[in-house]
């Protein structure tokens, strides 16, 4: 379960080193980074239809079947030469993430409850950042090499496949069978639109710092570790007891982590990183156990389902949105504008109510 969790977040970053070579070879724009954003936009689309399957088949075969496909589709980017066709691919790996988080989160709400499930769901989100400090790494030094052999880090997926099917034998409880639609709340709603948010500011890390630390004459190499530093402090982040005011601290600190970013220098952007990831890692495990408490477990799936789209809606919808941006201020400039406005929607959480 937690070796599943690891493939998750940092499934679409993972070529983010390549990204500057990838310009080289098809041409630089937005197209070039929706190789990257293509995915989560699947894993948007898709994760509702997953959430329907794992209430109404199960967990675990939504769990293998994903894994599966998550490392055919994903190693297949080493052997297309064709940028539509490499969407395709990776639109694919989409779906595959899009059951992997589900199938993940539907059975840590359905085997723990109460402060268990509070724990558990933060080691979920510690272990999905901390597959970014491993594999952000790697693929910056395998794209020192060749810009496409990153691709080949999609077949862990493979091995995780196999102990799944050797590990999870039965599901632990039995789940009713579905009755009537599932209808989220208007809570349901706010933290769904919260996550879109909060996720379209954080992904400007992998879309946009490549080229911004390449202009730096960083190496891919070091643009891998360097990115990976918000996946260190984000595991670091969903370990910790969650403040009382989870969201408007989070928000804080993504909002002084991407001014800091915003400085252009270096120095800023590793410590804007390391800022950022802790307020992503301590929220992300806090809407969960909201979620989870909200839905009856025939309808977790879905319910769950609902925050693995707007996650990845919002990491699709980020280079697109702040291109204009981008376009009139710059890199560092955009980062610097998002972290003012940010900030300025973690003033506002404080004068308003959240749910312990």
């Amino acid at each position: 379960m937690l070796g599943a969790a690891t493939l998750t977040i940092m499934a679409a970053a993972i070529i983010a080193p390549s990204l500057p070579a990838m310009s080289d070879v098809y041409g630089a724009g937005v197209l070039v980074r929706l190789a990257l954003t293509t995915t989560s936009l699947a894993i948007a689309v898709s994760a509702p239809l997953s959430g329907a399957f794992a209430d109404r088949v199960g967990r675990k075969p939504l769990l293998v079947g994903a894994l599966v496909l998550y490392a055919v589709s994903g190693t297949a980017g080493f052997f297309i030469g064709d940028l539509t066709v490499l969407l395709l691919s990776r639109a694919l790996l989409g779906l595959a993430v899009g059951g992997v988080m589900t199938a993940v989160s539907a059975l840590v709400t359905d085997w723990f409850d109460g402060q268990r499930r509070a724990r558990f769901l933060g080691l979920q989100q510690a272990f999905a950042s901390l597959g970014g400090v491993v594999f952000l790494p790697l693929a910056g030094l395998l794209a020192g090499i060749d810009w496409r052999a990153p691709f080949w880090l999609y077949s862990v997926a493979a091995v995780v496949a196999l102990a799944a099917i050797a590990a999870l034998h039965d599901e632990p409880r039995a789940h009713a069978a579905t009755t009537g639609k599932f209808r989220p709340t208007g809570q349901a709603v706010g933290i769904y639109v919260l996550a879109l948010a909060a996720t379209l500011v954080f992904y400007m890390a992998p879309t946009q710092l490549p080229f911004l630390l390449a202009g730096l004459h960083v190496s891919p190499a070091l643009i891998g570790v360097v990115i990976a530093g918000s996946t260190v402090t984000s595991a670091a982040g969903a370990l910790l007891r969650p403040p009382p005011r989870p969201v408007a601290t989070s928000t804080g600190l993504l909002g002084l982590g991407w001014l800091l970013a915003g400085t252009g220098t270096l120095p800023g952007i590793v410590a804007g990183l390391l800022v950022g990831g802790v307020g992503v890692g301590l929220v992300v495990p806090h809407l969960n156990v909201q979620l989870a408490g909200m839905a009856a477990p025939q309808h977790r799936g879905r319910a769950l389902s609902g925050l693995v789209a707007g996650i990845f809606l919002g990491q699709f919808l980020s280079p697109l949105v702040v291109a204009p941006l981008v376009e009139l201020t710059g890199i560092a400039g955009a980062f610097a504008w998002t972290g003012a406005v940010t900030t300025l929607g973690a003033i506002a959480a404080l004068v308003t109510k959240e749910k312990k």
